[in-house]
């Protein structure tokens, strides 16, 4: 791989994506196979000031080994040490950078029970640091790089080496580091997303209706003072940083108990080691009261009843089928590039920020506003290229918000 892209592309995740600030700690968590590309972003946010660069190694193949010998009661439990890692790094004001390369279906063979129980468990441990990250109190920023049996899931028909070259080429034109200047090019785009959000921001829908071909019918109600953002946020300190490399979203959160109707899956989804393909959720009220899925059912079960929030939905997200990774054509069976394909919907935690005074509101105050909580946040791809949305505001006035899948204004 041409090791001035490589540079290129981790320049921009430590000074675009968590813009590092001089004297702050970035801790990096990355699967081990991409420990070539984790050192090359430490020894930028080096030269670029940072105090100190924390490795936080993962190794899937041996999580798997983990899922498929240790004794139920281990999945059940999470070290003191663990947790105080996350939240005594996220308390000292660190960036976080994950990069975010698995095996689309490393765990297909490992009983999903067990996967879930360590999901809610971890999860419930670090929920300070999450609350934190979600509430923008931290800079932080996930990215990808290939691995070969993702790679291979993506291209399964070439070669190995040509699948991961394939994918490194298509995630540099993603990121945009396959153009003369990377940060303008963010610039550039940062704006574009901006105009999105502040149309309907200022148009500030009661309801978002949505219909296409695959059967979704969906109505969505949005929370008086719901916020939509998109590109770059900024910390409370005012350093602004971009949380997934690629993004092509705008997005905000959903009244909990304010979603009727049926959703259809446009793309598989990627869930702890597992793909749910072709499934379908259908809510009353805001809650998940039925489903369907052909492939991976029982993953999906786990996922919508990991707590009494996770059967809700806690984000809604709007990308143009007339994207540039939807328009590559790619399915890359990893929710960071695939959801920016499509628009989107999460099950569970909503992000506060997307309301107004959310980062101040306790549990109370957000729940009378309507803001879902959870200890998950999973979303799942719904775009399709004849997709309808239409905003029907508080005065009932209906303004067509995307038209043959792409926006209408």
């Amino acid at each position: 791989m041409n090791t001035m892209s490589l540079e290129k592309y981790a320049d921009l995740i430590v000074k675009t994506g968590v813009n590092i600030q001089k004297g702050q700690t970035l801790v990096i968590t990355s699967p081990i196979e991409c420990a070539p590309f984790a050192r090359m972003i430490s020894q930028i946010a080096y030269q670029a000031g940072a105090r100190d660069v924390v490795m936080n190694w993962r190794d899937e193949l041996f999580s798997k080994i983990r899922f498929l010998h240790a004794p139920e009661e281990v999945f059940e439990e999470f070290p003191n040490w663990q947790k105080e890692f996350y939240t005594s790094y996220v308390k000292q004001g660190a960036a976080f950078v994950s990069i975010a390369a698995s095996d689309p279906e490393l765990l297909k063979d490992v009983n999903p029970e067990r996967v879930a129980k360590l999901q809610k468990t971890s999860n419930l441990a670090l929920q300070e640091y999450r609350e934190r990250i979600m509430n923008h109190q931290n800079a932080w920023c996930i990215a990808s790089i290939p691995t070969k049996s993702w790679a291979k899931k993506v291209f399964s028909d070439l070669s190995e080496d040509q699948a991961v070259e394939e994918l490194w080429e298509a995630i540099f034109k993603t990121v945009r580091v396959d153009t003369e200047n990377p940060v303008a090019a963010w610039d550039y785009h940062k704006e574009n997303l901006k105009v999105s959000a502040d149309f309907l921001n200022s148009n500030q829908f009661k309801v978002l209706r949505y219909k296409n071909s695959l059967g979704t019918d969906l109505e969505i109600e949005l929370p008086e003072g719901h916020i939509w953002l998109g590109g770059s946020e900024f910390t409370p300190e005012g350093v602004e940083f971009i949380a997934n490399m690629p993004t092509e979203e705008v997005f905000t959160l959903p009244k909990k108990t304010g979603v009727n109707g049926i959703v259809v899956s446009s793309m598989p989804l990627n869930y702890n080691g597992n793909l749910i393909e072709q499934f379908s959720l259908t809510f009353k009220d805001g809650k998940v009261v039925d489903f369907t899925a052909e492939k991976g059912y029982e993953v999906l079960k786990k996922l919508i009843e990991t707590d009494e929030g996770s059967c809700y939905l806690g984000e809604v997200a709007l990308v143009p089928y007339d994207s540039p990774i939807s328009n590559a054509k790619i399915l890359y069976f990893n929710t960071l590039f695939d959801e920016n394909a499509s628009c989107h919907l999460a099950l569970g935690k909503a992000y506060p920020i997307c309301i107004k005074n959310g980062e101040t509101m306790n549990k109370e105050q957000m729940e009378k506003a309507g803001v879902n909580d959870s200890l998950t946040h999973v979303d799942f791809m719904i775009g399709t290229q004849d997709l309808e949305i239409i905003g029907i505001t508080s005065a009932g006035v209906e303004i067509p918000v995307f038209k043959t899948g792409n926006f209408a204004f």
